[in-house]
C-alpha cells in the first residue's frame, strides 16, 4: 500500500496523470503476459505519450475555433469533379505548410470551400500543426481594434505562432481604406513565413473591389500565389445538390 500512495504521489508530481491512472491494470497484464520490466516501462510510458498527444490535438481543436466540425472524409468530391481528391489528402500532411505556401480556394458561393478549408484544418491538427480559423472580416475586426490600442504588432507577432491561418470569405463584406490596408499588411507580414488559406467568391480580377488600390492589390496578389496552391470550384452550388440528394434519399 505505501508503494502505491508513493507512486501516486511522484506521478503526480511529474504530472503523468495516464500513468497513474493505468499503472496497476498494466502491472496485472504484465504479470499475467510474462513481460520484462522494460516491457512493462515501456507500455506506461507509451500511454502517457499517447494521451499527451491527443490532449495537444484536442487544445489545438479548441485553439483553432473552427465554427463547425468538417472533414475531408465527409465532402463528396464526385460533386466538384475538377478536385483531385489525392491531392487534398497529399495536401493535409503539412508538406505545404513547412514551405510556407498558401492555399486559395476561389469558387461560387455554396461549392464546398469552407467546407474543405475546414478539413484542411483539423487534418493538419492531426499531423501536429497548429492552425486557427477566422472570417476575414472578424480578422479586419480585430487589426483595426489592434490598431488603436498600439498593439499591432504583438497581434502580428501572436498570429505567426500558427502554422496555418484559414481565412475564410474573403471578398464577401467590403472594408474601409484603413482595413483594407491592415489586412494587406497582415498577408504580407506572413509571406514566406507562414501560411494562409484563404476562401473567396471573387476572380482575382475582382480583389481590387476589396482593396481599392490597384497598385496594393497587385502587390498582394504576387505574395499570396507566389508558390501557393490555386483550387477552383466550378459549377452548381455543392450544397444544393446536397440537398437534393438527402431529398431523392428520402432523409428531409
Amino acid at each position: 500500500m505505501t508503494t502505491e500512495i508513493l507512486l501516486d504521489h511522484i506521478t503526480k508530481q511529474l504530472r503523468m496523470p495516464t500513468i497513474a491512472k493505468q499503472y496497476r491494470s498494466l502491472a496485472r497484464e504484465a504479470e499475467e503476459r510474462n513481460l520484462r520490466y522494460e516491457e512493462y516501462l515501456l507500455a506506461l510510458l507509451e500511454a502517457e505519450v499517447q494521451a499527451r498527444e491527443e490532449n495537444q490535438r484536442q487544445r489545438r481543436l479548441k485553439q483553432a475555433t473552427f465554427p463547425i466540425h468538417k472533414t475531408l472524409d465527409t465532402y463528396d468530391f464526385t460533386f466538384m469533379p475538377s478536385l483531385n481528391r489525392n491531392r487534398f489528402l497529399t495536401l493535409a500532411k503539412g508538406e505545404f505548410a513547412e514551405r510556407k505556401e498558401n492555399i486559395i480556394f476561389l469558387g461560387n458561393s455554396g461549392t464546398g470551400k469552407t467546407h474543405l478549408a475546414i478539413g484542411l484544418g483539423i487534418a493538419m491538427i492531426q499531423n501536429g500543426y497548429k492552425t486557427k480559423f477566422i472570417t476575414a472580416s472578424e480578422l479586419v475586426e480585430e487589426l483595426l481594434i489592434a490598431k488603436e490600442e498600439h498593439k499591432l504588432g504583438a497581434f502580428e507577432k501572436k498570429w505567426l505562432k500558427y502554422d496555418v491561418i484559414i481565412v475564410d470569405e474573403l471578398g464577401y463584406i467590403p472594408f474601409s481604406k484603413a482595413g483594407a490596408e491592415l489586412l494587406f499588411q497582415f498577408f504580407s507580414n506572413r509571406y514566406e513565413r507562414a501560411s494562409v488559406i484563404i476562401t473567396t467568391n471573387l476572380e482575382f480580377v475582382e480583389w481590387t473591389n476589396i482593396f481599392g488600390d490597384e497598385k496594393m492589390t497587385a502587390a498582394l496578389l504576387d505574395r499570396l500565389t507566389h508558390r501557393s496552391h490555386i483550387l477552383l470550384l466550378n459549377g452548381e452550388s455543392y450544397r444544393f445538390r446536397q440537398s437534393m440528394k438527402q431529398r431523392e434519399n428520402g432523409e428531409w
